[in-house]
This record gives structure tokens, C-alpha cells and sequence, in this order.
């Protein structure tokens, strides 16, 4: 298959460098402790950075040295990025990222997954990896305006076997790619040797008239435990206005996101900051690499526009049978997003069997691990990659 090497017009990149400059900056009084949200004293440094330091070229010359693709799959635009395995027997193997995530969240474990020999493993593990941009996001623009998760993986199924030729893969993804990667393995579980996934979300997780509200509506009980409620406060302002904004008025923040890059970066920054654990699971130069990403492929509204399309348009099964997604699956649980009452990997493995979430997957990998954030693969890449190559292990 042809290359089409990532490049990004200069007239793009001179464009973008104008509009930071020009930037109107509100006064963010009051605003010292971050309660108001993004701290103009931390995105106003990185603007001016974005404008006048930092190097797009030098990171698309490393994207470059992976194989970079542009392809028509059924009228939906699709890029991806891909690299072949190096072992005895490598199995084809999606990866599908989240929002504000991009292709590149996946770049800190492509090498090993493909490659697994050259970092201590067994080159009996190693992968033909697929790592495409979701139609909407990143450089697989402009797509379909009723895009959404079910969706997508239509369009990845499509992609693995009538485009690349691939009688059966694997699947893995995290977020917004997970609900992908969930649906590959109940609609497709025939043609998949199973998945690997960063949260097990129901495929019905945004039906309903709620589906922008993570408590359903539901008022916090009066009478639970002090720590419990507080931490039960601390995930509804993490997700809150995340989830409502994007499902009930996606256009409305795209217009002024895709006209402002220093309005979508702190949109962006808002969730990189909040769902990654600690204060160094970013660099300046990574955060503002997958924010040129979004920019270049004008990608912020369509991305956005997701969520409020899987709710337009609800989750339907493909089949009445238990459990839902029938290839057998694996789970990667991280500690920051321990739910209320959660404190060690072992609460977190039984609080997930015991949920109602679990009869939905034929779990045969449950790992959970005492550090990471909402950024998996990129905040522990290694413990990812090892969870991921055991659950293929005997799928093989």
C-alpha cells in the first residue's frame, strides 16, 4: 500500500502561529487556585511557546519514520499509521484512542508491541500494529456528521478486512476507543481473536435521555461516609461539564474552539491535566504536539461532535447472547481512577467483577495497577503493553 507521509502545509502552520499571537486574553482574576478552571498564568506560557519555540517539523519527521497512510474506507477518510511485527508470527492487532486523545497517545507502545524482542520479550508476542486516527479526529477528517462509536468500528472492520486483507485481528483501546473496540468484539467476535481495553464501560453508556450525566440524575445519598461522597464530588467535577457540553452542545463549543487555538488548547489542556496523574505525564512539546494534531486536521468539532452522536443515536445489540462482547477480553484498571471506596489493585479488580459492567465482557485478563491515570498507554506503557500481550498470549 502506498505511503502518505504526514506533512502539514506551512501556509496551516503560519496561520496558527498569527492567531496565538493575536490571542485576546481575558483578565482570569481570581483565578490563582485553578477553580475557575485552566490558569491564564499556565496557558498563556504555552501559547506563547506554541507560537514561537515550539517544533512541529522535528515531530513530524519522527511520526514519518512509521508507515503513514490515508485511505477511503467506504466514503470515511481514514489515516493511520502502522508498523509490521518482527517475530515468528505476528497477529494484526487496531488500536483505537479517545478523546482529547490522538493516534500519537499510542506511539510510546507501538515499538514494543511490534517489535517485542528488541525490549527484553518474546518475539513470539509481537504484532502487525494498526494505529489510526478515528474518523473525526486528528487527520482522518472531515467524516460522516452522524459519526459515533458503533459507528467507527464498522468502518474499522471494514478497514482490517476488506482493505488490508486481514481474515482475523485483535483489537485494543482506551476511552472513546474502547467503546470502539467493545463493539468490534460483539458485532465481529467471529472475526477477532479477542480484545484488550482501558475500561469496561457498557456499550449502552450513553443511551438515554441522561446519557450526558454519568449519575443518571440520581442525588448523592445524604447518608454515605464522608470520604466516599467527597470522592464522589471530585469525579462528577472531573467529568461533568466534559460530558454535557460535548453531548448537548457540540457545535456551539466547536465554533469558537475551531476559530481560536488558544481556546481549544485550554479546552484540550483542561482534561490532559485533570485525567493524568500527577503533574508529569505531559511534557509542553507533547501536549502541544497532539494539540497541533487536532489543529491541523481541524478535527476539534467532529471529535467533539461524537459524543453527542452515540446519544442521537443509541447503541443497538447485534445479537441476544451473554455476554455482550463474546471474544474473550482484557482490562487494564489504573489507581487514579479508583472508584469511591477504592483504595488497593485487589478492591479494584473485586469491585469490578462484582459490577454490573462485568457480565457485559468475557473477561479472561483483569489486571489493575497501583499508578497511571486516563492516559494508559501513554502513563504506564510498559504495564500496558505487558497486560495486553497476556491476554493475546493463547489467542493466537
Amino acid at each position: 500500500m502506498k505511503q502518505t507521509p504526514i506533512h502539514v502545509p506551512d501556509e496551516v502552520l503560519d496561520d496558527l502561529r498569527r492567531r496565538l499571537r493575536a490571542t485576546k486574553w481575558p483578565r482570569d482574576a481570581g483565578n490563582d487556585d485553578g477553580y475557575y478552571g485552566v490558569r491564564r498564568t499556565v496557558l498563556q506560557p504555552l501559547v506563547e511557546y506554541w507560537a514561537d519555540g515550539y517544533d512541529w517539523r522535528a515531530v513530524e519527521a519522527r511520526m514519518n519514520t512509521y508507515s503513514q497512510h490515508r485511505v477511503d474506507v467506504n466514503g470515511v477518510p481514514v489515516h493511520f499509521m502502522s508498523k509490521a511485527g518482527v517475530g515468528p508470527h505476528p497477529i494484526p492487532l487496531i488500536l483505537s484512542h479517545g478523546w482529547p486523545w490522538t493516534f500519537w497517545h499510542w506511539s510510546k507502545v507501538i515499538d514494543q508491541l511490534a517489535d517485542p524482542a528488541q525490549y527484553g520479550g518474546d518475539p513470539q508476542d509481537a504484532f502487525d500494529v494498526i494505529v489510526p486516527s478515528l474518523p473525526g479526529f486528528g487527520f482522518s477528517t472531515p467524516t460522516r456528521p452522524d459519526m459515533n462509536f458503533w459507528k467507527m468500528a464498522d468502518v474499522w472492520h471494514e478497514l482490517m478486512t476488506d482493505v488490508l486483507g486481514y481474515p482475523k485481528y485483535a483489537a485494543a483501546g482506551c476511552d472513546v476507543g474502547a467503546l470502539v473496540t467493545g463493539q468490534l468484539g460483539h458485532k465481529y467476535a467471529a472475526e477477532l481473536y479477542g480484545i484488550h481495553i482501558g475500561s469496561g464501560q457498557k456499550l449502552t453508556m450513553f443511551n438515554g435521555d441522561r446519557g450526558w450525566d454519568l449519575s443518571g440524575g440520581h442525588p448523592i445519598p445524604p447518608d454515605l461516609p464522608v470520604h466516599i461522597r467527597d470522592r464522589i464530588i471530585e469525579f462528577d467535577r472531573r467529568f461533568a461539564s466534559h460530558l454535557a457540553t460535548h453531548v448537548l452542545d457540540p457545535s456551539t463549543l466547536g465554533f469558537g474552539l475551531a476559530d481560536s487555538p488558544a481556546g481549544m488548547l485550554a479546552w484540550l489542556l483542561e482534561r490532559w491535566l485533570k485525567w493524568s496523574e500527577g503533574d508529569q505525564a505531559f511534557t509542553d512539546d507533547e501536549l502541544l504536539t497532539h494539540a497541533t494534531i487536532y489543529w491541523a486536521g481541524n478535527a476539534i468539532d467532529t471529535s467533539i461532535r461524537t459524543y453527542s452522536n452515540n446519544n442521537r443515536y443509541p447503541w443497538t445489540p447485534s445479537h441476544d447472547r451473554e455476554p455482550q462482547v463474546e471474544v474473550p477480553t482484557g482490562l487494564t484498571l489504573v489507581s487514579y481512577e479508583n472508584p469511591p471506596g477504592v483504595s488497593t489493585t485487589e478492591e479494584r479488580v473485586e469491585h469490578f467483577r462484582s459490577s454490573d459492567r462485568a457480565p457485559w465482557y468475557n473477561l479472561t485478563n483483569l489486571s489493575a495497577h497501583p499508578r497511571g491515570g486516563h492516559f494508559i498507554p501513554w502513563e504506564i506503557p510498559t504495564e500496558w503493553t505487558d497486560d495486553l500481550r497476556r491476554t493475546f498470549r493463547s489467542l493466537r
